[in-house]
């Protein structure tokens, strides 16, 4: 009897041994970071977007119908024509790339139109700016949806802070799939209010979201370390997110230490793989 159940106990040891070990395996087989990259086009460019609306919308509006002052800032470029109607209510705010490719002073490629529907200025306490999109595309990724930043005064340091929420979708150029992306954000302007130049801004970004990437993998997504965006860089520059796709481990996102670059890492189980930001 006795050496009926040592072998019993033998061979569940051994059964968890096995199972442990494949389990090990597994994880460390696990290298996908295309669900990171989908994740980090996602964030960058409903970002990018908002950037946009801040620019055209920020002070009395008046300068920026002239395309040339739009073109002398860091995201856009000549070919954008600024429409701005203030007969209907909320005020609206168009931002015409045309409907051809378009070339940005940030490197990208943009057509297409931003819409910014508008209850007060980017500044104002309690204004609600909705953006939405008519046929706009970046680098022929076309952005779908609506982003909503709401101005909620501001914090104990005296910084302004929005509340910024996304759902939306990207249709990745040359048939490479569709990213849904929900989020919900908070952005705290940090420095560069004061002054009259708009690329020393920076914001530091907290909040969740969830989606699907391009492959029809679901994950959800936690701002583990706040993201830090300087508006006169095209990607974040600090920071770190945690994406967990469904049924697998946790991978992060470093965007690095401040540096101005498209260098980001994916860590996996403790496996550090370096990734290039579209």
């Amino acid at each position: 009897m006795k050496t009926k159940k040592l072998f019993t106990y033998l061979s569940i040891a051994l059964s968890l041994s096995v199972l442990i070990t494949s389990c090990r395996k597994e994880d460390d087989n696990d290298t996908e970071t295309g669900i990171a990259g989908d994740h980090a086009l996602a964030e960058g460019s409903f970002n990018d977007v908002n950037n946009i609306a801040d620019e055209a919308s920020t002070g009395t509006l008046t300068s920026y119908l002239n395309p040339i002052n739009l073109g002398e800032r860091s995201i856009t470029s000549a070919c954008a024509t600024i429409t701005h109607d203030t007969t209907v209510s909320p005020r609206l705010l168009t931002i015409d790339f045309g409907a051809t490719n378009c070339p940005c002073s940030d490197g990208r490629n943009r057509r297409g139109i931003i819409n910014v529907s508008y209850t007060g200025a980017y500044r104002d306490s309690g204004s609600v700016h909705t953006i939405t999109f008519t046929n706009y595309f970046v680098n022929d990724n076309q952005l779908l949806g609506t982003k909503t930043v709401a101005n909620n005064g501001r914090n104990a340091t005296g910084n302004l802070v929005y509340s910024i929420s996304v759902s939306g979708q990207i249709i990745k150029a040359n048939g490479a799939g569709t990213i849904t992306w929900t989020s919900a954000r908070q952005r705290e302007w940090v420095a560069g209010e004061t002054t009259p130049q708009w690329n020393d801004d920076s914001y530091l970004i907290t909040g969740t979201g969830n989606g699907t990437s391009a492959s029809g993998n679901t994950f959800t997504a936690n701002i583990v370390q706040a993201l830090k965006r300087d508006i006169g860089c095209r990607y974040f520059v600090a920071g770190q997110v945690g994406i967990t796709p469904n049924g697998k481990a946790t991978r992060f996102i470093n965007f690095g230490n401040g540096t101005c670059d498209n260098a980001a890492t994916v860590t996996i189980n403790g496996n550090v793989y370096n990734i290039t930001l579209p």
